[in-house]
């Protein structure tokens, strides 16, 4: 996966848009990258939807690190992101010149990155201080092909992306990732496919003689994805948490995506996360937030991204539960 990261001849920085749907992995894969020291000299911008970030925890190996919060960059956040990009620019020909090797986006699992582009590309100041370098845009193994068939964002993210990275291969059904990897190289022939596990490379899955790509219908209007910001608190009621979390999602765990947040328990701080009804292996968060990349983690917050949902009824709910 070639990427340029060394100074245009153009004097333009080069930028990176990393995309996918809602739980493909997208730090976890950038975390591995980092520590590889690929997309060294590059300033990170990490775009998260709800106003509780949590996805730059994972990336202290960033040389600088900015968090775009509550609002996604396609969209709410655009202004904000369009705003960060001017600013850098004028750092990089400035007291930074020299220092910025390009820039990197993590966007949001609800972020159209060809809207992102489009927008760069119609901007008269980034127009010409900024060249898209890459699109790289993940996709889950293990939902994707769920995402894919219900989905219009899922499609669009595939169809922007320059490059196509299948994750977490390993716990997917042979037939289905092979299916699905056929079905991406024909949603976007001219995009190259790999995949990952865990950030490091593996072979893609081996073709099946016979095999016919998803039959993708035509989507219709759905309900909107929204982040619910919820309350836990910072007692250490870890137990009594994770009871019910695991309720929840087995009663709304098709119309929850996604839930991520740190609570404080026994064991330390915790960074939880879930994509649909998959609750990852919790992580240990250090007590230093120096050691933290970007801002500090906000304790005994959650949040949850899915359609449908009552932040009244949750917080009612979660109250006597939690009680």
């Amino acid at each position: 996966m070639p990427v340029a990261e060394a100074t245009r001849s153009d004097g333009r920085l080069p930028v990176i848009i990393l995309g996918g749907f809602l739980g493909a992995g997208k730090s976890t894969w950038l975390r591995h990258q980092l520590h590889e020291g690929r997309f060294a000299g590059y300033h990170l911008l990490v775009n998260e939807a709800a106003e509780t970030p949590v996805d730059n925890l994972l990336l202290s190996g960033a040389r600088k690190i900015s968090v775009l919060a509550g609002g996604c960059a396609c969209c709410a956040g655009l202004p904000d992101l369009l705003a960060t990009l001017r600013a850098l620019c004028d750092a990089a020909s400035g007291k930074e010149a020299g220092r910025i090797a390009g820039i990197l986006l993590e966007t949001s699992g609800l972020a159209d990155p060809g809207r992102i582009a489009a927008a760069m590309a119609e901007d008269p100041v980034l127009s010409r201080r900024l060249v898209l370098d890459q699109t790289l845009v993940l996709v889950d193994s293990l939902h994707g092909v769920q995402q894919l068939t219900a989905e219009d964002l899922a499609r669009a993210q595939i169809e922007a992306a320059d490059e196509l990275i299948l994750t977490k291969p390993a716990a997917a059904d042979p037939v289905t990732l092979a299916r699905l990897a056929l079905s991406l190289s024909v949603l976007n022939p001219g995009a190259m496919l790999s995949a990952a596990e865990q950030g490091v490379a593996v072979p893609l899955p081996e073709p099946v003689p016979g095999l016919a790509p998803l039959d993708l219908p035509a989507l219709g209007r759905s309900e909107p994805i929204l982040p619910y910001r919820l309350d836990v608190g910072r007692d250490g009621g870890w137990v009594a948490l994770s009871t019910w979390l695991s309720a929840l999602l087995h009663a709304r765990g098709d119309d929850i995506v996604r839930i991520k947040g740190v609570v404080r328990t026994p064991a330390g701080r915790l960074l939880l996360q879930s994509v649909r009804r998959v609750v990852q292996s919790p992580e240990i968060l250090p007590d230093d937030d120096e050691a933290l990349a970007g801002p500090a983690p906000e304790e005994g917050v959650i949040v949850l991204i899915g359609r449908g949902m009552d932040a009244e009824r949750l917080a009612l709910s979660w109250r006597r539960f939690g009680t």
